[in-house]
């Protein structure tokens, strides 16, 4: 099979340097919807270099995603038809809020291998550190159709009970037509998000939103809607991308506050609430 699990797992890591500056940050706002109304003070600190703060999310794409789920994917033992992946999930945890420019050590490498039977989960992670120590953990799911059942181990269940009663918040957030032509500018060029023709061989209508796209847009309605717009105060956050976004949709995400902790549950509106982002969670301080 196209898949060494053993080789993969086994295979030493990938080290090398990320820079990232004020503009990358900058655009990947914009990516995932920043700067609306353009004016608004809450949104100039997203998109004005002189208010500048970091989204924790700009983590999936800082110095351009590398080593991201595309360097994962051409590791020892991984070799598979990108036709047939599909981002399954994404983890982050914070060790200290992210600066607005910086260079830094990424170091990815595949830490867990799931067989579900009709597919395999890869689990990547990256390692971020700059000179004053961690900075952040990524840990991305994908999902690769067809490349189970070797009788591996399944993995754990990351489902969770639904929250009890009715969302403390609720927000819609309209997705640009042309916002996964902008969000890819950030480093995720997979052409699913912006061939029509490749669409079609995944076996979709069209060009598909980036997951990591809809997981940005919901992190900042989170932290502008319960957490005071203070970026610093997410710890980790973590999803399971339950279903499809199109550019030009609305996205519902509605919010249930725990203890150090907000429950996430996405829709897309105009699909009768079609699950987007499932099983989501943001802790924070």
């Amino acid at each position: 099979m196209p898949i060494d699990a053993a080789k993969a797992l086994a295979a030493e890591p990938r080290s090398g340097e990320i820079r990232w500056e004020r503009r990358d940050v900058q655009l990947y706002h914009l990516g995932i919807g920043a700067g609306r109304p353009a004016t608004d003070p809450d949104e100039l600190r997203y998109t004005l270099e002189t208010r500048l703060h970091v989204l924790p999310s700009f983590a999936t794409v800082a110095g351009a995603g590398s080593p991201g789920v595309i360097s994962g994917l051409s590791m020892p033992g991984i070799d598979v038809d990108l036709a047939k992946v599909l981002h399954g999930g994404q983890s982050l945890i914070l060790h200290r809020p992210i600066p607005a420019a910086g260079t830094a050590t990424a170091t990815g490498r595949i830490a867990a291998i799931h067989d579900k039977g009709k597919a395999a989960v890869l689990v990547m992670r990256t390692e971020v550190a700059d000179a004053d120590g961690p900075l952040w953990t990524n840990d991305a799911q994908i999902f690769v159709r067809g490349e189970g059942g070797w009788g591996g181990d399944r993995g754990p269940s990351t489902r969770l009970e639904p929250p009890a009663g009715e969302p403390d918040r609720t927000v819609e957030r309209p997705v640009r037509e042309d916002q996964a032509l902008l969000y890819r500018l950030s480093g995720d060029y997979n052409p699913l998000h912006a061939d029509p023709e490749f669409a079609k061989l995944a076996g979709f209508d069209r060009p598909i939103l980036h997951g990591l796209c809809t997981y940005g847009i919901t992190l900042k309605a989170v932290v502008d809607t319960l957490l005071g717009g203070d970026v610093s105060r997410v710890r980790s956050y973590t999803t399971r991308f339950a279903g499809v976004v199109y550019p030009g949709e609305t996205l519902r995400i509605r919010m249930w506050r725990g203890d150090g902790r907000v429950q996430v549950a996405v829709s897309a509106v105009e699909r009768e609430d079609a699950p987007v982002l499932a099983d989501t969670i943001v802790e924070h301080s």
